[in-house]
């Protein structure tokens, strides 16, 4: 099936450049691996039960987010154990240290990829207890 993708040209040339350095010859292929490890990690996520501790990283560009962001995290304030925060220059990087129900670290974690300021959101659930 084909398909077309809006994508910043910034982001397309440093994917195929990584692209040549696998010495990929199709970039659908390399496309193809970066969906699956996308469905592969959402699975897991949908996939946890019970109370979970999990680190939830982000970036972000501060001077756009960064109030919506505070707000998010009071919401889940019941979940959120520690945080940690480092600038980058415009951007900033973020890890929270959870602990608790799996379905509000998966809620903290759509939450936070709903800001355009935000570029990504990274979930690892590090023990699950049942």
């Amino acid at each position: 099936m084909r398909t077309s993708f809006n994508i910043p040209d910034d982001l397309l040339a440093e994917f195929d450049h990584v692209c040549e350095e696998q010495g990929l010859e199709s970039r659908s292929r390399a496309v193809r691996e970066a969906m699956q490890e996308y469905i592969e990690a959402h699975s897991r996520l949908e996939a946890a039960t019970g109370d979970v501790v999990a680190l939830v990283g982000f970036d972000y560009r501060h001077d756009e987010v960064i109030h919506d962001l505070h707000s998010v995290q009071h919401d889940y304030q019941d979940t959120i154990l520690n945080t940690s925060h480092t600038h980058q220059g415009e951007w900033c990087l973020e890890s929270l240290f959870c602990r608790g129900p799996a379905d509000r670290v998966r809620a903290l974690t759509y939450d936070l990829r709903d800001f355009d300021g935000v570029n990504r959101v990274k979930t690892m659930v590090i023990q699950q207890r049942s």
